[in-house]
């Protein structure tokens, strides 16, 4: 199940590199299979016997065959997934697998269910052509919006395959930075809009800069509303990009629902008012009888 390196090689423009690391049907029966887990887990089906169903669906000719028989063991011994995706690093991404494994956690508060379509819309994401930019974008917002933790986080983001060298380094760097720097002015100077503004100032790059250490990442597009969201709540600036570059947006909790419940607690409270008028009523016509309270011997 070795990933194999897409067709699609980077352009100048460092916003509109697309890229992936398996082939397109990978990402795409990967998305089936977490959109399956999610919806049809809701009606109470086990998971073994989902995942045995699930081997038939797959294509056969996909790596996710082989992949979903050492999930579905690994499972009946250990009752979770994210140890089986840990060793299967070749197909499965560090971010999917850190993901999983917080929302399998006994004592977290992520819902296994909202990692589960994190994990879908990131795969259809990669298999319509993601590019490093996006990618990063949407997985960072994921950490930030269910508080995942950044240290494990970014580290898992930046084992990814899909990050060359530049990259990782930033990523490391914005994984020292995070909360001290904000997240749009780590933006904002690694874009070729910085670039182009501080040219037009008249500053020329210094020559004793390191490739790594002035490597442009982001588009002017990117920089441009990054520089736009400076000193603002960082979910704005993912909402930005969002809308203007297309990138997928990060699912979130869904409050819950107790719609189902109103009737039966409302049926519930009216039972109790009329059992007390019925006391009252007693009440002023000449007391309440006790001995119905009372069984007889």
């Amino acid at each position: 199940m070795a990933r194999s390196a897409d067709s699609t090689s980077c352009s100048a423009n460092p916003g509109s590199a697309a890229l992936s690391m398996l082939d397109r049907e990978e990402y795409v029966e990967q998305a089936y299979l977490f959109k399956a887990l999610l919806e049809r887990g809701q009606q109470n089906i086990a998971i073994q016997d989902l995942l045995k169903s699930l081997q038939q669906e797959v294509l056969a000719t996909s790596k996710l065959a082989l992949a979903l028989d050492y999930l579905s063991s690994e499972l009946k011994h250990h009752g979770v997934f994210s140890t089986a995706m840990a060793r299967l690093q070749h197909y499965f991404t560090p971010f999917q697998t850190f993901v999983v494994a917080e929302a399998e956690k006994e004592r977290g508060r992520f819902d296994f269910l909202l990692a589960l379509e994190i994990l879908r819309r990131e795969a259809d994401y990669r298999a319509a052509g993601a590019t490093r930019q996006g990618v990063f974008l949407y997985e960072f917002e994921s950490l930030s919006r269910n508080r995942l933790g950044y240290d494990r986080g970014l580290d898992a983001i930046a084992a990814d395959d899909i990050f060359d060298d530049p990259w990782r380094q930033w990523i490391i760097t914005v994984r020292r930075q995070v909360g001290l720097v904000d997240i749009a002015d780590m933006i904002y100077v690694r874009s070729e809009y910085f670039q182009k503004v501080q040219q037009q100032r008249g500053h020329e790059p210094s020559p004793d800069a390191g490739p790594t250490n002035t490597a442009v990442l982001f588009g002017e597009k990117e920089g441009r509303i990054a520089f736009a969201n400076r000193r603002r709540d960082p979910l704005f600036l993912f909402a930005a990009l969002t809308r203007h570059l297309g990138y997928p947006e990060v699912p979130r909790q869904k409050p819950a629902d107790d719609t189902p419940q109103l009737i039966p607690n409302l049926l519930r409270r009216l039972e109790r008012l009329e059992a007390r008028l019925k006391l009252l009523e007693e009440e002023q016509q000449g007391g309440i009888d006790l001995n119905r309270l009372y069984k007889k011997p």
